[in-house]
């Protein structure tokens, strides 16, 4: 009987050390200091553009920066009153930072101001000074909610700094320097007065914007 004893008591004992091993090893990501740098898929897919957005994680604390430049967007890719008078949008930038709260080591949530130019051309004119129907700067104040998953987290190699980082964002626009009538001109193509008005930043100018993106992160040490 008191070798069944001992056997059961270090059994015991060997499951509670276990446990505290496992949550101890779970809970390690609220205390990591590391930073990411991710290239957004949708952007060069559907806009022919680019969007870099780099990361510092300290704790649970998230701070971020992203930045969006040459954004070409016509035909079935702007509103239907815009194709309607044949004129396309470029955004040279669009741009801004984040500061958020990690819920879970692979998601958190982000306050997010930014700003927005956008430029209105005819399709089939070169986008220059000269042929530039109009022009305003925006600014948006929303939320993103971030997933952020390294698939070989748990490898040794280089390729443990890999991840994949799906977003949904809603970033309203509260300011804009068009007027709130908007801007009237005459089309050419309509041969009439047409109105071009404060567009939204995301996918068909709504407020909502949806991304994957790819990159790396990189472990920094702790004290």
């Amino acid at each position: 009987m008191k070798i069944k004893s001992n056997v059961s008591t270090r059994s015991m004992l060997i499951i509670v050390l276990s446990s505290i091993v496992i949550q101890s090893n779970a809970q390690e990501w609220k205390t990591e200091k590391k930073a990411n740098v991710v290239l957004g898929v949708i952007q060069p897919v559907f806009a022919n553009g680019f969007n870099i957005e780099g990361n510092y994680i300290h704790n649970r604390l998230i701070f971020g920066y992203s930045h969006g430049a040459s954004l070409d967007l016509s035909g079935t890719t702007v509103t239907p009153d815009l194709r309607e008078q044949g004129v396309a949008v470029h955004m040279p930038f669009t741009t801004g930072f984040g500061i958020g709260y990690r819920l879970r080591e692979w998601v958190n949530v982000r306050i997010e101001p930014k700003w927005h130019r956008f430029e209105f051309y005819y399709d089939d004119e070169a986008q220059n000074g000269s042929n530039q129907i109009t022009a305003y700067n925006t600014m948006s104040l929303g939320i993103g909610v971030y997933g952020h998953y390294q698939p070989f987290k748990n490898n040794n190699s280089f390729l443990k700094g890999i991840m994949i980082s799906p977003s949904i964002r809603f970033w309203p626009t509260i300011s804009s320097t068009l007027g709130s009538d908007g801007f009237t001109y005459l089309n050419k193509y309509t041969v009439k007065n047409e109105v071009i008005k404060t567009l939204d930043a995301g996918p068909g100018f709504k407020p909502f914007i949806y991304n994957i993106s790819i990159g790396y992160s990189f472990g920094l040490k702790r004290k």
